[in-house]
C-alpha cells in the first residue's frame, strides 16, 4: 500500500496537547511538523516533508505547478482522474483483446495475463494526462504493471502501444519490462522507495507524494524548513537544500532534470538529491538506432542526450532558460522563447550564457529563414528542433538544436528538417536552393557526423577522420564518448594515447566509454595500470565500470589495486540492491563466477529467469554454466527447450549451435547456426560464426559468399575481413585477398594487420 511519510497526530485531550506544546517550547525546538527530532541537527541528512508547507513561502511556484504535467504525473484512479472511456468497445489487436469495464467507482480491464489466459485486473493509478494517459494495473505482491492500451486524450479513443505483442513477448504488459515499480514510478512520484522483498518476490513500494513535486528536484526539505524558521541560527549550510537550483550552474540543473529526462540505466535503486548524475545513473551513448548519425533523436531517448551535445549546453544554457520548471510550459510563446538570446541586440536572457559564437541579427526575418512570415517554415523549431512521435501520439522535439543540411542528410542518410517538410519536392532542386540561400559552409558540427558515418560504414579515410575528431578539445563529451566506441575497429599506434587521455577526461561519460573499449586495445597488464586509478574516481558509475572490467582479469593482477576489496563489494552491492531485476541477478552470477563463488552463480541465474523468463542472457549463461560444470547434455537440453519456447529468438539458436559444436554434433550445430543467422542477418557475429562453420564443413564457396555479402554491409568489421582474406588465400584467390588488404589500408593505413 502506498503511503505518505508525513502523518497526523492522534486526537488528544486539550491538556495533553498543551503540555506537549510547553515541552517543545522549553526544549527550544523549531518544530514545523510533528515528527521533527527533539534536537534538530541541520547538518544531518535531510528528510522528506509534507509539501503543502512549501506554498506558504513559494505560492507563485506552487500555483504554476498545480495542474502541470509534473503535478499530475501519477494519480489514484478515480472518476475525476481517469480520462479514458471504460465503457468503450473492446480494443482488438493482432495479438490480444482488451475489454474495458466500470464496476461502480472502479475501473477494470479483462485481457490475457502472463499465462496468456484472460483475467480481470483493476486499474490502480493513472499515468500522465496529455497527449495520452496510461494506467497501472494492480497485481498480487504489490506489483504495478503498465497497461499496453492507452487513451488518446486528443482523439478521445483507445489505442495500443504494442499491437503485435502477446504474453510471450518481453514488452507484454505483464512482464518485467512493464513493471512500474522498477521502470516508471520513480519519475512520476516524489520520494519514491521501491522496497522489494526478494524472498517473497513482492513490493511494498511507497512514496512521499504522488506526482513530481518540489522535493523531486530540490531534495528532501526538512533542513530547508529549519533554515526558513531561523536563517541566522541555521549556520553555514546555506538554504538547507540538497540542491539549490536557483544558484547552481547549468550542469547541476541539467543533471537534476536528467534523472528522468534521459535514457539511462540505474546504478542501484533511486537517487540521492545531492549526488551528481553519474553517481546514480549511467546515461546511454549516441548509439546507432538510438540517435541518428548527426546526433538527432531516433529512438525514445528524452532530452538529456540531445541537449548535452548541443552548442546551447556548451554556451551555458540550462533547461529553465526555456522552460518554466514549475509549470513545465515554455517561458514564452512561439519563437519568443528563442529570441530571448537570438536577437538583433546579441544580448542573452541572463548572465552566465556565453554569446561569443552567436551573431547579433534578426533571426525572425525572411532573410534568415526564407519562408513567409508566420508560416510553419518560419518557426525556429521547424528547422532547428524537428520532432518525432513516440508512444503513438506524443510529439517530442529534438534538443540538439541542429542546423538543416539537406546535402549532408542525403549523403549520410539522416533526417533533415528541409527534406522532412518538402517530401514532395525534387531533392536535387531542394539542395540547390538551400545552397543558393546559405552557401556550402563547413559542417556546423566540425565534421563529427561525417567522421562517425565513415567509421561505422567503413569508408576510405575513416581512421584519419575518427582520430582527428577524437583529438578535438571542443567536442562535447557525449560525442567524444560515442566516437570512442568505434575505436576498436581502427587500432593504430596512437590508440593508446587516445585512451590514456580519455580515461583522464573531465567528463565521466568519456571515461566510461574509454573503459568499455580498453579491453579490446590493451593487454591485461596495461588495463590494470590504466584502470587502477579510476577505482578512486569521483563518480560512482566510473568506479563500478572500472571494477567490473578489472574483475574479469586474472586474480593475480588484482594485487596492489587501490581499495580492491571495497570497490568489489560496492559493485556487488549495486547489483544486490536490484534483486527484482533479472539483469542485476545475471550480473551477480557473472561476478560470482570470476570471484570463484560457484555455489552462488547457478542459483542467481535460476532466480533471474524466475524474475523474467524472457531475459535470454541469463538462460544462455546458465547453459554455459552447466556445460562448464561437466553437464553439457543438460545445457544443450535447456537450449533445445528454449528454442522451442522462443522460436524467434536468434541468440538461443546461436548459443545452441556453439554448444553443439563443442559437443561434436557438427551437422546439428550448422543447422542451429544457420537458423540464428536467418533470424538476425544484421548480426555480424552470427554471420561470422556461420561462415566458419560452413567452411569447416567443407562448404567453402558458401562461406565465401556469406562473408563477401557481410563485408559489403559492414566493411569496417576487421573480423569478417580477415576471415575472408584467409579463406580466399586458402582457395588460391590471392588477387582478391590482396584487394581486400588494399581496402583495409584505405580505411586505416596504420592498422597492425597490415604489417
Amino acid at each position: 500500500m502506498p503511503f505518505t511519510m508525513h502523518t497526523h497526530l492522534p486526537r488528544q485531550g486539550f491538556w495533553l496537547v498543551l503540555l506537549a506544546l510547553c515541552l517543545i517550547l522549553v526544549a527550544g525546538i523549531y518544530a514545523i511538523w510533528w515528527d521533527t527530532p527533539a534536537v534538530p541537527t541541520p547538518q544531518g541528512a535531510a528528510r522528506w516533508v509534507d509539501e503543502q508547507q512549501c506554498q506558504g513561502c513559494h505560492s507563485s511556484q506552487v500555483q504554476d505547478w498545480q495542474g502541470s504535467h509534473h503535478h499530475l504525473a501519477m494519480q489514484l484512479a478515480s472518476a475525476e482522474t481517469v480520462l479514458a472511456d471504460f465503457t468503450a468497445a473492446p480494443l482488438h489487436t493482432p495479438a490480444e483483446t482488451t475489454v474495458f469495464k466500470r464496476k461502480g467507482e472502479e475501473f477494470w480491464v479483462t485481457l490475457p495475463g502472463a499465462d496468456g489466459q484472460p483475467a480481470d485486473f483493476k486499474v490502480a493509478y493513472t499515468f500522465g494526462v496529455s497527449p495520452l494517459q496510461q494506467y497501472l494495473l494492480a497485481l498480487p505482491g504489490g506489483h504495478l504493471q503498465a497497461l499496453g492500451a492507452a487513451w488518446n486524450v486528443e482523439q478521445q479513443q483507445w489505442f495500443h502501444l504494442y499491437p503485435q505483442v502477446d504474453h510471450r513477448d518481453p514488452l507484454h504488459w505483464s512482464g518485467a519490462q512493464q513493471n512500474a515499480n522498477a521502470m516508471c514510478i520513480e519519475c512520476h512520484t516524489t520520494g519514491f522507495e521501491r522496497r522489494f522483498d526478494s524472498q517473497t518476490n513482492s513490493f511494498s513500494s511507497r512514496w512521499q507524494a504522488l506526482g513530481v513535486g518540489c522535493q523531486s528536484c530540490h531534495g528532501p526539505a526538512s533542513n530547508h524548513l529549519l533554515w526558513a524558521a531561523d536563517p541566522q541560527g541555521f549556520g553555514t549550510t546555506g538554504r538547507g537544500l540538497p540542491v539549490n537550483l536557483k544558484d547552481a550552474g547549468n550542469h547541476t540543473e541539467v543533471e537534476t532534470c536528467a534523472r528522468c529526462h534521459s535514457r539511462r540505466a540505474a546504478l542501484e535503486v533511486g537517487y540521492h538529491a545531492a549526488n551528481r548524475l553519474y553517481d546514480d545513473y549511467q546515461p546511454s551513448l549516441l548509439a546507432a538506432g538510438v540517435y541518428e548519425v548527426d546526433g538527432k533523436i531516433q529512438d525514445e531517448v528524452f532530452e538529456y542526450g540531445s541537449f548535452t551535445q548541443s552548442r546551447m549546453h556548451t554556451a551555458g544554457v540550462r533547461c529553465s532558460d526555456c522552460h518554466n520548471p514549475h509549470s513545465t510550459e515554455l517561458r514564452a510563446r512561439g519563437d519568443a522563447v528563442c529570441t530571448q538570446c537570438h536577437n538583433p541586440s546579441g544580448q542573452a536572457i541572463r548572465s552566465g550564457i556565453r554569446m561569443g559564437g552567436l551573431q547579433a541579427k534578426d533571426y525572425q526575418s525572411p532573410a534568415h529563414h526564407h519562408h513567409p512570415v508566420d508560416s510553419p517554415g518560419a518557426q525556429c523549431q521547424s528547422c532547428h528542433m524537428p520532432g518525432r512521435y513516440y508512444m503513438g501520439n506524443d510529439l517530442r522535439h529534438d534538443h540538439s538544436f541542429s542546423r538543416p543540411n539537406p546535402r549532408q542528410a542525403l549523403e549520410l542518410g539522416h533526417s533533415d528538417a528541409c527534406l522532412g517538410c518538402h517530401q514532395q519536392d525534387e531533392t536535387g532542386k531542394l539542395v540547390e536552393q538551400f545552397n543558393a540561400w546559405y552557401g556550402m559552409p563547413a559542417p556546423a558540427d566540425g565534421g563529427y557526423a561525417q567522421a562517425l558515418f565513415s567509421a561505422r560504414k567503413g569508408r576510405a579515410g575513416a581512421a584519419a577522420a575518427l582520430y582527428a575528431q577524437l583529438a578535438r578539445t571542443d567536442l562535447p563529451g557525449l560525442r567524444k564518448a560515442t566516437l570512442l566506441a568505434e575505436l576498436p575497429q581502427y587500432p593504430t599506434p596512437q590508440a593508446g594515447q587516445i585512451l590514456v587521455a580519455a580515461l583522464r577526461h573531465p567528463d565521466p561519460v568519456v571515461r566510461l566509454a574509454a573503459i568499455e573499449v580498453v579491453g579490446a586495445l590493451t593487454t591485461p597488464e596495461q588495463q590494470v595500470q590504466a584502470l587502477g586509478p579510476l577505482l578512486n574516481d569521483p563518480r560512482r558509475a566510473v568506479r563500478l565500470a572500472a571494477t567490473w572490467q578489472l574483475a574479469q582479469l586474472p586474480p593475480a593482477l588484482h594485487q596492489g589495486l587501490p581499495r580492491w576489496p571495497a570497490v568489489l563489494a560496492d559493485y556487488e552491492q549495486a547489483q544486490r540492491a536490484q534483486l527484482d531485476r533479472a539483469e542485476a541477478l545475471t550480473n551477480l552470477a557473472a561476478l560470482y563466477q570470476v570471484t570463484q563463488r560457484a555455489d552462488q552463480a547457478e542459483s542467481s541465474l535460476h532466480l533471474a529467469l524466475q524474475r523474467n523468463p524472457n531475459f535470454h542472457p541469463a538462460r544462455l549463461m546458465l547453459a554455459q554454466w552447466l556445460e562448464a560444470q561437466g553437464q553439457a547434455g543438460q545445457g544443450i537440453a535447456l537450449l533445445h527447450e528454449s528454442t522451442a519456447n522462443y522460436p524467434e529468438e536468434a541468440s538461443l539458436y546461436h548459443a545452441l549451435g556453439l554448444a553443439l559444436v563443442r559437443s561434436g554434433q557438427r551437422q546439428e550445430a550448422l543447422a542451429a547456426l544457420r537458423q540464428a543467422y536467418e533470424l538476425a542477418p544484421e548480426n555480424r557475429d552470427y554471420a561470422y560464426v556461420l561462415a566458419v562453420a560452413l567452411h569447416d564443413a567443407g562448404q567453402v564457396e558458401a562461406a565465401l559468399t556469406l562473408l563477401r555479402a557481410q563485408l559489403v554491409l559492414a566493411p569496417a568489421n576487421r573480423t569478417l575481413r580477415m576471415a575472408l582474406i584467409s579463406y580466399l588465400r586458402e582457395s588460391g584467390a590471392i588477387q582478391q585477398a590482396n584487394a581486400l588488404f588494399a581496402e583495409l589500408a584505405s580505411l586505416n593505413p596504420e592498422d597492425p594487420l597490415l604489417y
